[in-house]
């Protein structure tokens, strides 16, 4: 169950600038927040990881603004909320703990060597920069741009963005593995 909360949360995601695009001939905004206040509740009732409940509460509480003021206008909102999100978790990483490159590349090789550490630090403040930068163009457009580009930005320029800065760090990351 846990599994298929998360991937309906993910596919929310990446569709959601074009369910928007198209949806809103079809749905009213209160219809799209009841859809993702659904997902984001079963994932507070599917996981208890004590660090994911604050994203669901937030995430909920903007549900419940979109259900109550069902705004249109509000529904553009939400990939801001995500970045934030993920620039929060990253960040937050920094700053207590392992930080998150660190934590993800321990999964495949759990004894890194220091410069591998130092790496994952560089790594993971890359991506505070980029869901920061994206969060802001995601808000620019909100605020200033026509559907149709905040659509084109959320649902295909910034996750085009997202695997190419992925592709760069995995080659770079090649290049500092192969140094002896």
């Amino acid at each position: 169950m846990k599994r298929l909360v998360g991937l309906g949360l993910l596919l929310a995601g990446v569709l959601y600038p074009f369910a928007v695009y198209f949806g809103m001939a079809h749905f009213a905004p209160w219809q799209f927040g009841l859809l993702l206040g659904a997902l984001w509740l079963a994932r507070v009732l599917s996981s208890r990881r004590p660090g994911s409940q604050w994203m669901a509460v937030a995430a909920l509480s903007f549900c419940a603004l979109l259900g109550l003021f069902d705004s249109p206008q509000l529904l553009r909102w939400y990939p801001v909320l995500v970045n934030s999100f993920l620039l929060a978790l990253f960040g937050s990483s920094l700053l207590r703990g392992m930080p998150m490159a660190e934590r993800l590349a321990r999964l495949r090789e759990p004894r890194l060597p220091p410069r591998a550490v130092r790496y994952t630090r560089r790594v993971t403040q890359v991506w505070c920069g980029f869901f920061l930068v994206n969060g802001l163009i995601a808000a620019g457009l909100t605020l200033w741009a026509p559907l149709s580009w905040w659509t084109l930005y959320n649902g295909l320029i910034a996750y085009a963005a997202m695997g190419l800065l992925f592709a760069v760090e995995w080659r770079i990351r090649q290049r500092v593995r192969a140094r002896p």
